[in-house]
């Protein structure tokens, strides 16, 4: 079986670089979008979000490739960068045109839900400037040749934002595997990004040709039946299988299409209510399962961003050990704390994470 051969730390500037795009969160906090008088800004955006919590929680040395608008509202994302700790020297910067028309930084208006009431997201991203890169905007040679990376993550959710989008990812990706870098792709199926660009007939095409770079596929049963076209008997449209069950068949279909894939890896999640969820992750490495603590009725605070820190600890665990077991308990455990504080990104600590792992409980610190 193919496994992950990483690169050594002293031998790259970045321990893992991300591709996608990173936008505003305009959170209306307690109330409705349709009715907010005020929202909290953060910034967010999927593959962005983990790279800020390799930096943040984990203290790896990451980077963004992005691009903005050259005007105060770029400043303002790169300044919540900056707070992050994540490198911003690989951003690319484009002159506004005044009014947005040709560039704008991409607004994603998010409410958190509560009890019956699912969480609800309205982006406002055309016309952005990470999603207009094309093919040459980057030097991928000197970033992965020169520079160097241990691990480059990105994801369906910046393949689905514009035509050259995908052509970006594809030069990405083939330069980092050039070079010896580990690359994970989170598919991310989002129906409504699609409609623009082919629907779902687009989005298989484009995913199964990048998926034949990928390392680490991330990605749920809808994930890996709406983008790759992986149909399992005994998995039906409405997912009704009992989670764990299905995703292994999925898997054995999938790293049989694509032998590239050394793990695939994914978050089980039972949603009782916006509020409260079952949740767990596994992963398939070496031919094997492995597969994360189980969480009863853990309390959900706010749920964006939970997948994008499994994944983060997921990376961390293989950058740091190289250890599937390892990996999908730091990653189940990183995403169970994300989401239980407001934002896309993780405020919780090393510490915090591993005392989860090691079955610690939430009495109070003092």
């Amino acid at each position: 079986m193919p496994t992950l051969t990483i690169k050594p730390a002293g031998s790259c500037r970045f321990d893992q670089i991300s591709l996608g795009e990173i936008m505003l969160r305009l959170d209306p906090g307690d109330m409705r979008i349709k009715n907010a008088r005020s929202f909290t800004v953060w910034e967010g955006g999927g593959e962005y979000n983990v790279a800020r919590g390799l930096r943040k929680c984990f203290g790896l040395r990451t980077a963004v490739v992005t691009a903005f608008p050259e005007n105060d509202i770029g400043r303002l994302v790169e300044d919540f960068v900056l707070q992050g700790g994540v490198d911003t020297s690989l951003i690319k910067w484009v002159p506004f045109d005044g009014i947005g028309v040709a560039t704008r930084v991409g607004l994603n208006f998010t409410e958190r839900g509560f009890g019956v009431r699912g969480a609800l997201g309205v982006s406002d991203r055309g016309h952005s400037a990470a999603s207009q890169l094309k093919p040459g905007d980057v030097d991928w040679e000197r970033i992965f040749g020169t520079l160097g990376a241990r691990w480059f993550h990105t994801g369906g959710i910046y393949a689905a934002l514009s035509a050259t989008a995908p052509l970006v990812l594809e030069e990405a990706m083939a330069a980092a595997r050039k070079h010896g870098t580990i690359i994970s792709y989170d598919l991310n199926y989002r129906p409504s990004l699609w409609k623009a660009f082919g629907g779902q007939k687009a989005c298989r095409e484009v995913n199964r040709r990048l998926a034949r770079y990928v390392d680490v596929m991330i990605g749920n049963e809808e994930d890996f039946t709406a983008c790759l076209g992986l149909e399992v008997e005994g998995v039906d449209e409405n997912l009704s299988a009992l989670p764990i069950d299905g995703f292994k068949r999925m898997i054995e279909r999938a790293v049989k299409e694509f032998p590239n894939f050394k793990v695939a890896a994914t978050t089980l999640r039972t949603v009782k209510s916006a509020s409260v969820n079952d949740w767990s992750a596994i992963c398939w490495y070496d031919g094997a399962f492995h597969q994360a603590m189980a969480m009863k009725d853990l309390a959900i605070y706010d749920r964006v961003g939970g997948g994008d820190s499994f994944a983060s600890g997921l990376v961390y665990g293989f950058l740091a050990f190289n250890d599937a077991q390892k990996a999908v308990n730091y990653g189940c455990a990183h995403g169970a704390l994300a989401m239980t504080t407001p934002g896309d990104t993780s405020m919780a600590s090393k510490a915090e994470v591993e005392k989860l792992v090691g079955g610690g409980s939430a009495r109070v610190v003092r």
